[in-house]
């Protein structure tokens, strides 16, 4: 792989592209470019939340990232529910991809959503507080491991509505990715340790990082961004089930 290879940064639900802005200039430090999308209806795009958004579209979104920079020998990683959509990407651009990192992410298996993965009471949430559509963060800052008082703020103030339908729709998986590269970086509890463990049974090489909470990337962007540059060197072969 060229050490200067193309970074693509996912995001994970309720956040935006503005969460990598600490990680993203030490990866770039390094000699890689380094994108970080928005996806639909979120942080800086939050003017385009609609109902008919759902995982295709930001699959889509990052998608377009690839082809319109003409991205090749790609580093996806992606962040939480960005699980999802990097795992879509190496199914349908898997040519254009070179490693991909899951961080504190869901790794789905074939025909699985966000909603089958153990998160109890979205329908009525989303019903309830989103009018069926949309889906208010299911967390503070606080609950996302950001403990300084001032980056809780920063944080709290840029979380927004999640597209319900990207939750909902299952991931359509087959096996063309398998000589993909992958990783895993465990930062959190909760769900995040049996996805984890799926990452083990398929060969991925896994990280623990319990000190710096599910937002990794805000709490401590340095060391975070020296395992990440580790792991481009030692990951293994993705799997698809």
């Amino acid at each position: 792989m060229d050490a200067g290879a193309p970074f693509v940064l996912v995001h994970g639900a309720w956040h935006g592209g503005w969460c990598w802005q600490r990680l993203a200039p030490l990866l770039r430090a390094t000699g890689h470019e380094v994108y970080t999308p928005t996806l639909t209806g979120l942080g800086e795009r939050a003017h385009l939340l609609a109902p008919t958004i759902d995982l295709t579209t930001h699959i889509d979104d990052v998608l377009a990232v690839l082809m319109y920079e003409d991205l090749t020998d790609v580093i996806l990683v992606g962040h939480s529910y960005g699980g999802m959509v990097i795992s879509g990407l190496i199914e349908r651009a898997s040519e254009r991809i070179a490693q991909a990192v899951y961080l504190d992410a869901f790794l789905p298996e074939h025909g699985e959503s966000i909603r089958d993965l153990g998160l109890p009471g979205l329908d009525e949430l989303a019903a309830t507080h989103g009018e069926g559509w949309r889906l208010p963060s299911l967390g503070t800052a606080a609950e996302f491991g950001v403990s300084d008082p001032h980056d809780a703020a920063w944080v709290d103030a840029r979380l927004g509505d999640q597209p319900y339908a990207t939750f909902t729709q299952p991931i359509t998986l087959s096996s063309r990715g398998a000589a993909i590269p992958g990783a895993f970086i465990l930062t959190s509890g909760g769900l995040f340790p049996a996805h984890a463990d799926r990452a083990r049974v398929r060969g991925f090489t896994v990280r623990e990082f319990p000190e710096a909470g599910h937002d990794s990337m805000v709490t401590m962007p340095g060391s975070l961004a020296a395992m990440i540059l580790d792991l481009v060197h030692t990951a293994s072969p993705v799997t698809t089930s």
